[in-house]
């Protein structure tokens, strides 16, 4: 690969996972340039989990206050309240990071991505967003896609003890091990926006229920103008009743999208529940690190955690007409 080679203390480092994936996947995360936008329970376990693995940069965005929300889930906040008050999310998860490897450049940004000049994300690799309204997600998508570079977009978000990644990498190429070597292949992804808006009915025949709930719930807070942690449960008489005229219209029975776990998102509010994060934070750091090494079979384009069952579940929501 060309381009400066990794420095000795970057090889000695970097070591065992220099032997797991090789040098030139090393190289390409070090020169990685990855953005965060939300920092929650789940999004701080990636930053850690991607720190870790020796990226370029990673740039924080979150400017809210810390509160007694924030400190549940997220173990990059000191409690010691001295040292937290009146100070933003990022500034302290930024300062906690860069303890976890000094090679790596951890920066805060200020300001709210939505309205950040869309010139602004030509530095980055990688956008991560999470704890934004699905209109934001949208929009955020849709600049990813109108710059010259491909930039890899990932959306995450915890609800309860259940959990959803959307993922797209729009053109992908990499390499897949085969018994006799390795072999090219390649991926097409489509926006978050088209992947939403293909009909239930095309969907294949079992997947998750996790998807049709997350769909509805993101309906009622678009409609709503409400972000992701203000609903509760005294909203569940109108979520049910939006999921009818929703499945009416899709042709869907009702019991795909059980009351039980709309309920039990509805429930949580913003809290999240801490065992989930690090499983989500986990699985979001894995496949970041392959998108930019480019060896390993990608996800594509949503996963799903319900710590319930304790199953993941990957679903490839794609109407290959519209990519």
């Amino acid at each position: 690969m060309d381009g400066e080679e990794l420095t000795a203390q970057e090889t000695a480092l970097y070591d065992r996972q220099i032997r797991v994936w090789g040098v030139d996947a090393q190289k390409r995360l070090s020169k990685a340039q990855i953005l965060v936008s939300g920092l929650n329970g789940t999004s701080v376990e990636f930053c850690k989990n991607i720190v870790l693995a020796g990226v370029g940069s990673l740039t924080l965005m979150d400017d809210r206050l810390v509160t007694e929300d924030a400190l549940q889930a997220n173990f990059l906040i000191p409690r010691d309240e001295t040292v937290y008050s009146g100070r933003s999310l990022s500034e302290l998860c930024c300062e906690s990071l860069r303890d976890f490897n000094p090679m790596v450049r951890v920066l805060a940004e200020k300001g709210d991505l939505a309205q950040c000049e869309i010139d602004f994300l030509d530095k980055f690799d990688v956008v991560v967003v999470t704890g934004c309204s699905l209109k934001t997600k949208i929009e955020i998508n849709e600049k990813c896609r109108k710059r010259a570079k491909r930039i890899a977009f990932y959306a995450i978000e915890c609800r309860d003890s259940c959990g959803e990644i959307f993922v797209d990498l729009q053109n992908y190429t990499y390499a897949q091990k085969k018994s006799d070597g390795t072999a090219e292949c390649h991926l097409s992804y489509p926006r978050l926006e088209d992947a939403i808006l293909i009909p239930w009915r095309n969907l294949p025949r079992k997947v998750s229920k996790l998807y049709f709930a997350m769909r509805v719930i993101e309906k009622f807070e678009l409609s709503e103008g409400r972000n992701p942690g203000e609903l509760s449960n005294f909203d569940l008489p109108a979520v049910l009743k939006l999921r009818k005229e929703l499945c009416d219209a899709q042709s869907l029975n009702e019991s795909h999208v059980p009351e039980t776990l709309l309920e039990r998102i509805l429930v949580a509010g913003p809290m999240l529940y801490p065992p989930v994060c690090p499983i989500l934070g986990g699985i979001l750091g894995q496949e970041v690190i392959k998108a930019i090494s480019g060896k390993g079979d990608p996800l594509k384009n949503f996963f799903y955690f319900d710590a319930a069952d304790g199953k993941g579940v990957i679903e490839d929501i794609s109407n290959p007409s519209s990519i």
